[in-house]
């Protein structure tokens, strides 16, 4: 049996407050798994897919059902207990020690201190760069107060966060350009983009996305990069570019190219890869995407994340997915002889926790 009492949630974001009906619950299941503004088709329900089957398999029994029960009752028992409560008994059951929270995406959910309090873990902020360009562009007058204040603003977050995030930057403009746009560029990239701006506008233009990266790279902390679903060797050049600067690069949410991820982790000293919330979507078959992840990455290269936004159930789906995946896989390596126990043990400890707390400098962390 490997063992992986703590976990190290590297990337997620805060739960809902609110009660939620059915509907509502299976919108916030299609929104984990790329969804968002899609409706399952006629005559069924996002619970019926392997996320939705691995919250009936593993959260049922955190609130006193049996696993698999109907959805219906496992949402009466959810209502019955209230948001809060269900939400504490999730949350401190997932074996989740430490969270990293990217609180950059609108809506009521709650904030680190909220989301570590209710999980009895510790939890630390990443900053979206984006929505911090935003907030920046809300307040200058001017180009020039606009892109003095971003650098600031920056700086300023990296002092206090323990990662910052691009959600949009590794998708527009780095793979046909991966270096630094030069100031002119810039310049007249931010005089179009806050001359058409409404106040609240989100940040899309390439060359300003470049440039908010690459301040990122000189801020001194990981810089997590969204990949989506697109081939994360598109960012190769950008992982070449950085090299030797001092900003360590983690790969986000890169299934269904996570060999790509994988890959990527072992050309480049400061590039690393996130399982996110890969296991979770795959939820049956977890460990044979865990097995091509090992393949090719360096296993101190790895690190779990859940991924989770919005409901409580994915923090525990993505823990229990991963700790089951880990034990089927490496148990089996052990089995065969290909690997012995201890290290096998060693290295579920540097993905569920260590290499997380070794690049984000949580010295603090249980």
């Amino acid at each position: 049996m490997i063992d992986t009492p703590n976990l190290v949630d590297q990337y997620c974001h805060g739960v809902l407050r609110t009660e939620l009906g059915l509907g509502t619950f299976e919108a916030r299941l299609g929104a984990h798994l790329g969804g968002s503004a899609a409706l399952p088709a006629a005559g069924t329900t996002f619970f019926d897919t392997q996320t939705g089957f691995a919250v009936r398999r593993w959260c049922p029994p955190l609130l006193g059902l049996e696993p698999h029960c109907p959805p219906a009752r496992y949402l009466a028992r959810r209502r019955e207990l209230g948001a809060a409560e269900a939400g504490r008994r999730l949350l401190r059951a997932s074996g989740i020690s430490t969270y990293l929270v990217d609180t950059g995406i609108p809506g009521d959910l709650t904030g680190p201190a909220e989301l570590g309090a209710a999980g009895a873990a510790e939890a630390h902020e990443i900053v979206r760069l984006e929505r911090l360009a935003e907030q920046v562009a809300d307040t200058s007058g001017t180009v020039e107060a606009f892109l003095a204040n971003l650098a600031e603003a920056v700086h300023g977050a990296a002092a206090d966060a323990v990662a910052l995030a691009s959600a949009a930057g590794a998708r527009q403009g780095l793979a046909s350009a991966p270096e630094p746009p030069g100031p002119g560029e810039v310049r007249g990239a931010a005089g179009r983009w806050l001359a058409a701006r409404p106040v609240g506008g989100r940040l899309t233009d390439p060359v300003l996305l470049r440039h908010l990266l690459w301040i990122a790279v000189t801020a001194g902390r990981p810089l997590q990069l969204h990949t989506g679903d697109r081939d994360p060797a598109a960012l190769a050049g950008f992982a070449a570019a950085t090299a030797g600067l001092g900003a360590d690069l983690v790969l986000l949410h890169a299934y269904p190219h996570h060999r790509a991820a994988a890959h990527l982790t072992g050309l480049h000293p400061h590039v690393y890869a996130d399982l996110g919330p890969a296991l979770a979507h795959t939820g049956a078959r977890a460990a044979a995407v865990l097995a091509e992840v090992l393949e090719r990455a360096p296993f101190g290269k790895l690190l779990f994340s859940s991924g989770a936004r919005g409901l409580p159930e994915l923090h525990v789906v993505a823990a229990s997915a991963f700790r089951s995946a880990l034990t089927r896989v490496l148990g089996e390596w052990v089995m065969d002889g290909a690997w012995s126990r201890t290290d096998a043990q060693r290295v579920a400890g540097m993905i569920a926790a260590e290499n997380a707390r070794r690049v984000y400098r949580l010295t603090g962390s249980r």
